[in-house]
């Protein structure tokens, strides 16, 4: 898959909701009521990922969860980051 133009990026990032690029990834940080909740949710996204064979980067800390979705392989954000980062947010 190839990388998105600034304009198609721009336009992805509009329809996810608290999404940003940011250090050449789409990220977003959840927040929950306490560690076991980020670690839930960190895990949720990782199987998500194993199916996809897509992984993103997670920062995972007390009571949040960092997800940053790029392909580094392609050298930049892809359809393919769009689509899991909206599958993260259906995994909350």
């Amino acid at each position: 898959m190839s990388v998105l133009s600034p304009d198609q990026l721009a336009a992805a990032v509009l329809e996810l909701d608290g999404w940003e690029v940011r250090d050449g990834a789409l990220r977003k940080r959840y927040t929950f009521d306490d560690f076991a909740g980020a670690m839930a949710f960190a895990n949720r996204v990782a199987e998500a990922a194993e199916q996809a064979d897509h992984h993103p980067d997670l920062l995972v800390g007390w009571g949040a969860c960092e997800v940053a979705w790029v392909s580094h392989s392609a050298g930049g954000i892809t359809g393919d980051d769009v689509a899991m980062a909206g599958r993260s947010d259906e995994l909350r």
